[in-house]
């Protein structure tokens, strides 16, 4: 059967709203399913006598083992075949991850037990395991499991979605085509993609079936989708099930028009009948009997050509560089930075010159907040390899931490470190944003916007990322396309994130009020106000921001300043004493929790002589309330 292609609903699918989807820490799968946990939280074995490691490189991935070469290109060429495979399918598709990923294969279950969770104190039995991070994501393998390749391959069909799909889609969708696609089998003829699970069909007979609008309405927050039990099993499976009856019924197709109704907020009934021709009730019957009858099709398409693993290089690696990544895998784990860090220093003894482990100690303090132990493991990092993207990452990452942002004198010795990163690896997400806000704090905020898009552009979907756009185009009076950023953020699944949009939301548009109340009073028509803004931006990027004294109440105002002392003393509200020029300005926060913040983690009760810029609204001749603070 002619294979169903992904490019309509890609591009009805791609919408504004990243899904950066924050990565889930817990079980993906549980009881007869074979179960994934993301992140490793317990201790891990003293390191055992293994035989010589080798790394196989292929054009996309990089797979480190101690099976032997041979498994090792088995390894790299199942994963460069599911990227081609995807790649084919999604005729739109970016395939590119924006995190560094590491694949590590073990020749059995007990070297696979150094990073396997635990459970009870016990090492949870496991065929595959994905960490992910913002810097860096590791996918382990058992290489004596029976199969370690579905469970893998369907937190790696994620991966390949986030790059794909520009919105989060709901978790039904989300989990039925990662398990879709995780079936994956090639040989050299053909591609087969969406063989049937008969663990899915078992599971729905024996456990009864979801109605398909309730399925529907699970979210990423709901009861079903996060605790252990038959309801959530039943889940997996059905969202299983529904993606191959969508596939085998020729309604993929209707998917994208289906989401694009509810994100207009129409009922899901509604949205149901309108998307794919039927009432909920009508597609409950068809797809009880798709399941009853216990057919399915899979799907063939001519194997992708420029895969052959004769092209891949394979090199041995030290014991000393296996146990580096080993305690890098830890140094990513839950509660384990302690154990990493010892790791690397007994590396060190013997290994004096090993760049990977000078580079884990120095995240490691980083982390640990204990910047000289930083500064000089990545400086010796950088002199072992001057090649290595995350080095150059990590030391500008510490560089914002000691004050970066503030001072303009290091601000450019942090924007060469970082584009030294992106030059060594282009498709790292994180580096553009951290550029992005080097940029704006060196008084560039055209470069700096841009630069923060290019990382949007690259992890659609992290929602931290569009956050952070939003608040540095309010800093720049951009208020449309802050408030355009914020509302479609409006429905995260993030409890916390959605109360600071809220929050932000109100700011943003008494912002863009007054603004727009103070240049009416001018004598500026709408478009002069626009043309004024833009006039702000460009002379904001070549003179030093000159304080703008704002007395008629209500109008809004942007200067710089120095931070002489902040009184806490009416949490959660303050009052920041801020020296611009020859004027003493009092400036009131109304929740120091809640203020759009740039430059800093989190608004402090001890900031003084703290070099700032201020968005705010005049409620006097020198008396503010503050909308947005960027630390300088």
């Amino acid at each position: 059967m002619g294979m169903i292609r992904f490019s309509e609903l890609d591009s009805k699918l791609t919408l504004s709203l990243q899904g950066f989807q924050l990565m889930k820490t817990w079980v993906r799968r549980l009881s007869s399913l074979v179960v994934l946990i993301f992140i490793s939280y317990g201790s891990a074995p003293a390191y055992a006598e293994s035989p010589q490691w080798v790394e196989v490189r292929s054009p996309h991935f990089s797979v480190i083992t101690d099976a032997g070469e041979k498994r090792g290109r088995e390894v790299v060429f199942h994963f460069e075949q599911m990227r081609a495979v995807f790649s084919e399918l999604m005729t739109k598709a970016n395939v590119n991850i924006p995190v560094p990923l590491q694949i590590v294969a073990f020749r059995n279950s007990k070297e696979f037990k150094q990073v396997a969770p635990l459970w009870h104190g016990k090492p949870t039995q496991l065929a595959g395991l994905f960490q992910g991070g913002e810097d860096r994501s590791f996918i382990m393998l058992d290489m004596s499991a029976e199969n370690p390749w579905s469970v893998v391959f369907h937190e790696y069909a994620h991966q390949l979605m986030s790059g794909a799909v520009g919105r989060q889609l709901d978790p039904w969708f989300e989990e039925g085509f990662a398990e879709y696609f995780s079936t994956i089998e090639v040989d050299n003829k053909e591609a087969r993609v969406g063989k049937p699970s008969g663990d899915a069909y078992l599971i729905l007979q024996q456990n009864g079936i979801l109605k398909i609008a309730d399925l529907f309405k699970v979210r990423q927050n709901s009861q079903t989708y996060n605790e252990n039990g038959d309801r959530r099993t039943v889940f997996y499976a059905e969202s299983n099930l529904l993606v191959h009856y969508l596939y085998d019924n020729k309604l993929v197709t209707k998917v994208g028009a289906y989401f694009d109704l509810t994100a207009k907020n129409v009922p899901v009934e509604d949205a149901i009948q309108q998307a794919f021709g039927m009432t909920a009730a009508q597609l409950d019957k068809v797809f009880r009997d798709y399941v009853s009858s216990g057919r399915s099709r899979y799907y063939a398409i001519p194997t992708p050509a420029n895969i052959a693993s004769s092209s891949y290089t394979a090199l041995p690696i030290s014991s000393s560089d296996s146990n580096a990544v080993m305690a890098d895998i830890h140094l990513h784990s839950l509660d384990y930075h302690d154990k990493a860090i010892a790791e690397f220093l007994d590396i060190l003894k013997t290994d004096p010159n090993n760049a990977a482990a000078c580079r884990g100690l120095g995240y490691g303090y980083l982390q640990k907040q204990e910047y000289a132990q930083a500064a000089d493991y990545f400086h010796r990092a950088a002199q072992l390899d001057s090649k290595d993207p995350r080095v150059h990452y990590y030391s500008a990452m510490l560089m914002s931490r000691q004050g970066g942002f503030g001072n303009r004198e290091h601000a450019p010795e942090m924007i060469k470190e970082l584009e030294t990163a992106i030059s060594l690896d282009p498709s790292f997400a994180d580096p553009y944003m951290l550029l992005g806000f080097a940029q704006l704090a060196s008084g560039d905020p055209p470069k700096g916007l841009e630069t923060m898009k290019k990382a949007i552009a690259l992890s659609p979907r992290n929602e931290a990322y569009q956050f952070n756009l939003a608040q540095a185009y309010l800093g720049n009076q951009k208020f449309d396309e802050a408030l355009a950023l914020l509302h479609s953020l409006e429905k995260t699944q993030n409890p916390e994130l959605a109360a600071r949009v809220q929050m932000i939301l109100t700011q943003a548009q008494q912002m863009k009020d007054s603004w727009q109340r103070y240049q009416q009073t001018r004598g500026l028509t709408p478009v002069q106000v626009q043309a004024a803004t833009a006039e702000a931006d460009n002379s904001e990027a070549t003179d030093q921001k000159a304080p703008v004294a704002v007395k008629k109440p209500g109008a809004v105002g942007f200067l710089h300043g120095t931070v002489l002392s902040v009184d806490c003393s009416a949490a959660p509200g303050a009052v920041m004493t801020v020296v611009s020029g020859a004027k003493t300005w009092k400036m009131k926060v109304a929740d120091t929790s809640h203020v759009v913040l740039q430059g800093a983690d989190k608004f402090s009760c001890t900031w003084s002589k703290q070099k700032v810029a201020l968005n705010y609204e005049a409620i006097g001749s020198a008396e503010g309330r503050v909308i947005s603070v960027e630390i300088q």
